[in-house]
């Protein structure tokens, strides 16, 4: 239950930040286009992460 509990968690929160991030990235004039989709690649990636220690790791978040 605790693991099914974790994996939700996971999938509901950090595409809410991803899309955070998103937004905040878009209205930053300080950085280039280049810059930009660094970080909207890394933000992809980064997502991944804690689903993935979750599942591979046999990680928990508490």
């Amino acid at each position: 239950m605790k693991l099914l509990l974790e994996i939700l968690l996971s999938i509901i929160l950090h595409p809410i930040a991803m899309i955070l991030m998103w937004i905040n990235l878009l209205a930053r004039g300080d950085l280039t286009t280049f810059q930009k989709i660094v970080w909207f690649v890394v933000s992809i990636i980064w997502g991944l992460g804690p689903i993935l220690y979750i599942l591979v790791a046999e990680g928990s978040l508490w």
